[in-house]
């Protein structure tokens, strides 16, 4: 993909600015959302809400989550009420107008919740380390006019990265975005994927919601601004936008929803809806083996991890602490199995848990069922 023709950045701030301003049919994808939460938002803010997935449908009380491109805060109000009081949500746009759009409402909106754990920053998706808010106080004090004071700021932009970063390593539970991905410059996309890496805790996870296309965009389309800003000449393939997350280090790739019928058919080339799970791997190197095993429970008859470990139906595989302790997290804990060194059923995060299950799926003994 190549848009070097086209300035990329302006293009989609001018269109959103716009649209923050006055709805726009033509930039949304229609999603159905959970209406219990939107009772608490403001027709105007669901009204020039821009998506085209719902993410927040896994977010998890108690979650720190982060929305790339939160634009005015729809998925960031909704998210506060999933993860409860206890919770974090961060927002980062880098549009002015957006987020002058969520924290317009801020105060209503979190008085009707009942708490108030959000908060929304400037900056860029691409560089989640970078506040551009703090930055820019600083060029008001020390403007770049020359090469000298310009190279001053560059170096004080990569003094906030390091000693003050917006987002921390480590620091995130999840990671949600809806429909904006795709309009990062290709040439950022690698540190995109590279930042969403870096702020997600082990084990945690991104949640991503984007416009996808069955064939690559000529570079016709991708020098229009009005295709590129309408969340089209900038869609990823299919494939390449599963392909991206394997290639930052995450794991455990799942489609959770993509659309049947596409959203739109421009030249020949289909665009739709699609949503990723990602997860981060918990970093666990323990080669150890210690008798630990595990059971693909079916119906494939064999399936094989991200590291290449082939489970055939039924067959118990002596697996490595390590293994063990990635199989334990989701999402393999429904498709698996697990055993301890002594043979017995050991629970997972997530798995149909045999010692939550009946007894027998027949009469106890004793009872009046017959």
């Amino acid at each position: 993909m190549n848009a070097s023709q086209l300035n990329i950045e302006g293009a989609v701030t001018e269109r959103y600015s716009q649209a923050s301003l006055e709805a726009e049919a033509a930039l949304c994808c229609p999603v159905d959302y959970d209406a219990r939460w939107l009772e608490v938002l403001p027709a105007e803010l669901i009204d020039r809400d821009y998506g085209c997935g719902d993410p927040s449908q896994w977010v998890q009380q108690g979650d720190h989550v982060l929305d790339l491109g939160s634009g005015g805060g729809k998925i960031c109000y909704i998210a506060s009420q999933v993860v409860g009081a206890d919770g974090r949500v961060t927002g980062v746009d880098m549009n002015e107008d957006m987020l002058a759009l969520a924290r317009q409402y801020q105060s209503e909106i979190c008085s009707k919740i009942g708490w108030d754990n959000i908060t929304f920053h400037k900056g860029k998706i691409q560089d989640l380390k970078l506040d551009m808010q703090e930055f820019e106080k600083w060029l008001q004090d020390n403007p770049a006019a020359d090469s000298k004071s310009w190279l001053q700021a560059e170096q004080q932009a990569e003094k906030l990265r390091l000693t003050r970063p917006m987002i921390a390593d480590n620091s995130i539970d999840v990671v949600v975005s809806n429909c904006v991905l795709n309009l990062v410059n290709p040439n950022d996309r690698l540190q995109l994927f590279t930042e969403l890496f870096r702020v997600l805790k082990p084990g945690g996870r991104a949640v991503i919601s984007d416009i996808v296309s069955n064939q690559p965009v000529p570079a016709a389309m991708q020098n229009d601004a009005t295709l590129w800003s309408g969340c089209i000449s900038g869609a990823f393939e299919d494939q390449t936008f599963i392909q991206a997350f394997g290639d930052a280090g995450l794991g455990k790739v799942e489609i959770l929803s993509r659309q049947s019928e596409p959203w739109q058919v421009v030249e020949g080339i289909e665009f739709r809806s699609m949503t990723l799970r990602a997860w981060k791997p918990l970093g666990i190197k323990d080669a150890t083996r210690s008798g630990e095993s595990a059971i693909n429970r079916g119906p494939w008859q064999k399936v094989v991890d991200d590291h290449g470990n082939a489970l055939v139906r039924g067959e118990r595989v002596k697996i490595t602490r390590g293994q063990m302790r990635e199989y334990e997290h989701p999402p393999y804990g429904a498709d698996l199995i697990l055993l301890d060194d002594e043979g017995k059923f050991m629970a997972s995060d997530q798995s149909p848990n045999a010692s939550d299950l009946p007894i027998t799926d027949s009469c106890s003994p004793g009872s009046d069922c017959c």
